[in-house]
This record gives structure tokens, C-alpha cells and sequence, in this order.
């Protein structure tokens, strides 16, 4: 099995990508999504990690982010991932990141990347885009569909992580830091982050 992983600086991309996996028969169980909380009107007023607690057990909870079913957006929950505060999430490596799954190391959304395979800079540069407004989708999927799931999460234009972190060192960033204070987006980049007409 091989993860591949993308982030979308929308969540109607993310959404899209997520449902073009699915259609190709990647199983719900394999894919998984962590999404800035702002993308969701109902989830922008949490503002700490024991009332992501709280929100996971009105939405889907840890229970939803392991378990597949109805697919897996119908299993998006609010979570509190180490070092990104309270998320909206689904899927295996949510799980992984929040130390649910068993023989998880101590969570976090970095070393969840790292150990599923993910070139480590890529995993700061994806977890800095998470924390800034961007949604992570992964998919873990056969290596002889590697190739062919690549594609179709490569059509709703994911951002690069070589030109990302390039543009996120200008302002000094160097890598994620879980200990940095909660990102607050701009009323503009909350716009941003839901908009609908990106998502080809």
C-alpha cells in the first residue's frame, strides 16, 4: 500500500477529490480528510481543544473518523489533532494524528504524515497549510493504483508543497510548530477556504 496526499486551499476541492476517490473504488476506509475548522460555519466558533472534544461527540467522533460506511464525509466529525487544535476530520490518519488507532506514537499531524510515508517537509508544509486553511486529503491505495489515484487528485489543483513552503519561508516560517498559537483567518481567507467555484 502506498499513502499519497494533497492539500486543497478549498474545501469544495478537497470535497470533490474525496468523491472522485471514492467513485474510483477506493474504499472510504482508506481516504482520509483534515480540514481547517473554518470550513464549516457550524465548527468556526470552537475555539479549544476540550470543546473540539465536545463537538466530536455531537458529530462523528472518533468512532466516525476510524469507522468507513455511508462514505467518508458522512463521517466528518470535530476533532482536536496535537499541534492544529480543534479540526473538522475523517479517516484513518485523523485517527492516527489524535493517537486513536492502537500503537499510534504520541499523535500529531506531522509524525501521522511521516510514518504513513510522506517526505518529511512535505508533512510541515501540509500540516502548516491545514493549520492556515487548507484541507489534507489521504489515501492509502494499492501500489498498482498509485499512479492512476495521483491523477485524479492532481485534477482539483492541490498546492505544491515545494512552491508552499517557499512562500511560507519569505515570512520566516521554518517548519510546522505545534506549539504556535491557533491561526485566526481573515473574514476574506474564511471565504476563501469555503468557496464553491474553485472546486473543478
Amino acid at each position: 500500500m502506498k499513502t499519497i496526499s494533497r492539500v486543497y486551499d478549498t474545501y469544495a476541492q478537497a470535497r470533490n477529490a474525496v468523491g472522485a476517490v471514492e467513485a474510483a473504488g477506493i474504499p472510504s476506509a482508506d481516504i482520509s480528510i483534515v480540514a481547517n475548522k473554518y470550513v464549516s460555519e457550524q465548527y468556526a466558533d470552537i475555539d479549544d481543544a476540550s470543546k473540539a472534544s465536545e463537538g466530536a461527540g455531537t458529530g462523528a467522533g472518533i468512532g466516525g473518523v476510524v469507522g468507513g460506511g455511508a462514505g467518508l464525509l458522512a463521517g466528518l466529525g470535530m476533532l482536536a489533532i496535537p499541534g492544529l487544535g480543534p479540526v473538522v476530520a475523517a479517516g484513518w490518519l485523523a485517527a492516527l494524528a489524535v493517537g486513536a488507532v492502537a500503537g499510534a506514537a504520541t499523535g500529531g499531524i506531522v509524525g501521522a504524515l511521516i510514518g504513513s510515508g510522506i517526505p518529511e517537509e512535505h508533512a510541515h508544509v501540509y500540516s502548516e497549510s491545514v493549520r492556515r486553511g487548507g484541507t489534507l486529503v489521504s489515501a492509502r491505495v494499492p501500489d498498482g493504483e498509485a499512479t492512476r489515484i495521483q491523477g485524479l487528485l492532481d485534477r482539483f489543483r492541490p498546492i505544491d508543497p515545494v512552491e508552499r513552503g517557499a512562500d511560507y519561508r519569505k515570512s520566516g516560517w521554518t517548519t510546522f510548530d505545534p506549539a504556535a498559537p491557533a491561526y485566526k483567518p481573515s473574514q476574506a481567507e474564511i471565504e476563501r477556504i469555503r468557496r464553491d467555484d474553485l472546486a473543478a
